[in-house]
């Protein structure tokens, strides 16, 4: 199975013969290319001309983040995976008011149902949430739902945490080191449901519940949203319960910021926890976390061509 490789320090990526190597003060590191998913950059990093060259006949991207873990942007090789018809499917089906609107439902029930998930395996209450009810009728009046499910899932999580405060979600730059945290995890979360959904014939700015614009891959967000509680928030609880991550793997500025070995520790952990196998029911195999998103994706293409009704992730595990 292919892993990402998260880049922590400044460099530029070169290529030589067939090989990326990541070259900075501290010498050449070896990257290997034939075994790694996609590459991300949590410090300012170059790229070859080499280097992109062979990114793209390995159908590698890389992800770029700044100081403290906003996604920045990617450079992504040319689509591996087109399909016109699912394109065309998709897109008719965000026109239809209707059919938009089934589908933005679906992922905001995915979404409470992971929060549920999470706060159930936690032994702690979700009664707030498990009774609110997923309805509206557009788009916008299902964002103010998620809006008031978050609100609630922050409150409840905030209270489990043993050695932290946690009073809000703020950003831009976070104030506070759970916040740090989340912004971190989001962002790779969004970029890991990006890469996976070019492996299905999706078109990745078509989206239904988030409204698609320019510079921003919305239906990446539509999906990554209905695995924030069960890999970011699960993770950011075991590491600070577990005083895996403490005060000294911070610092500050203008905001708070994970350092280079606290990005490490949680990095390593939160890839661990996209690699975590549950037993699918329907496949009657093992997958990954990581793969479950994918076939998120190979539901709604389903959905799109009327094989089979889309229903979002419901955790069993």
């Amino acid at each position: 199975m292919k892993k990402p490789v998260y880049i922590t320090q400044m460099g530029v990526l070169e290529r030589k013969s067939n090989t990326i190597f990541l070259v900075n003060e501290n010498g050449k590191k070896a990257i290997p290319i034939n075994s790694i998913s996609e590459i991300h950059c949590f410090r300012p990093v170059s790229l070859s001309s080499g280097a992109i060259k062979l990114l793209s006949e390995k159908n590698v991207p890389v992800h770029f983040y700044n100081r403290y873990g906003y996604y920045r942007g990617s450079y992504m090789p040319v689509e591996g995976q087109i399909s016109g018809s699912v394109v065309l499917a998709q897109a008719a089906h965000h026109l239809d008011p209707d059919k938009r609107l089934y589908i933005a439902g679906q992922f905001l029930e995915g979404i409470k149902a992971s929060m549920i998930a999470l706060l159930r395996s936690q032994r702690t209450r979700y009664r707030g949430i498990a009774g609110m009810a997923v309805e509206g009728g557009t788009p916008a009046e299902l964002m103010g739902i998620e809006s008031q499910l978050w609100r609630e899932f922050y409150s409840i999580f905030a209270s489990m945490l043993r050695h932290f405060e946690f009073s809000e979600r703020n950003r831009r730059p976070p104030r506070d080191e759970i916040n740090a945290m989340i912004s971190y995890g989001n962002s790779v979360l969004y970029t890991v449901a990006l890469s996976e959904i070019r492996k299905t014939y999706l078109h990745p700015a078509i989206s239904f519940l988030h409204e698609p614009l320019e510079r921003r891959y919305s239906l990446a967000l539509d999906i990554a949203d209905i695995f924030k509680p069960i890999t970011v928030f699960r993770v950011i609880l075991r590491l600070v319960n577990r005083r895996q991550i403490r005060g000294e793997h911070f610092e500050r500025d203008v905001g708070v910021l994970l350092n280079r070995e606290g990005l490490k520790v949680f990095l390593n952990e939160l890839n661990g926890e996209f690699g975590r196998k549950v037993l699918h029911p329907r496949l009657k195999r093992n997958v990954s976390l990581r793969y479950l998103i994918r076939l998120e994706g190979y539901s709604l293409v389903k959905h799109f061509l009327g094989d089979r009704s889309y229903k979002s992730l419901r955790v069993w595990w």
